[in-house]
């Protein structure tokens, strides 16, 4: 029970945060990319511990970090089912789910309002916007491993991370962007 209203009072915390802030687009930074340095501290984080989590996608399965290894670059999209931004995005990212070899990329989300064990109404709110976006790739739901992993220094939703096999994040991008400008960051990212 106590770690339960732990948990439950995280997450709260969490969804307070992130309903402070929808971003539509981050500013480009001096190199002319849209990573955000300050709030994720992506050069740091390259050299820290691996991601590590376990979670639920939004349709029952099991995944864990160790799908980093499946891909060279893996795209974790944090996303709201409140976040216009992050829906607007979501078709794009669903195109770019298929255009890449998955061995070099896949794309995975996280739904940062949506808790694993919610309701049936909750959980089926968001498999709608899902399957309205045609974002046709994984989804996770909120829980305290991925909120300790990944969630807790995100203030805004979209907030993307981009993360290499060994589950060091490479670069995060707070807010949406079109198909055209994901594609030049992965692609970036995927250059020799």
């Amino acid at each position: 029970m106590k770690t339960r209203c732990f948990v439950y009072c995280l997450l709260c915390i969490l969804l307070l945060t992130l309903l402070a802030g929808c971003a539509e687009k981050e500013p480009a930074s001096d190199s002319g990319s849209p990573a955000s340095d300050a709030a994720a501290g992506s050069d740091e984080a390259s050299a820290s511990d691996p991601v590590t989590f376990d979670a639920q996608t939004l349709d029952g399965a099991s995944l864990s970090s160790d799908l980093f290894a499946d891909s060279r670059i893996t795209m974790v999209n944090v996303w709201a089912t409140y976040c216009n931004p992050c829906l607007n995005e979501m078709p794009g990212l669903g195109e770019l789910a298929l255009t890449y070899d998955s061995e070099d990329f896949q794309l995975i989300g996280i739904i940062s309002d949506v808790m694993e064990g919610a309701d049936e109404k909750t959980l089926q709110k968001a498999a709608d916007l899902v399957a309205q976006t045609g974002a046709d790739y994984p989804h996770l739901l909120l829980n305290e491993s991925l909120y300790t992993a990944l969630l807790k220094e995100v203030s805004a939703v979209p907030t993307t991370f981009f993360v290499n096999q060994d589950g060091q994040i490479l670069d995060t991008v707070i807010g949406a962007m079109e198909k055209s400008a994901w594609e030049e960051q992965i692609d970036a990212l995927l250059e020799p």
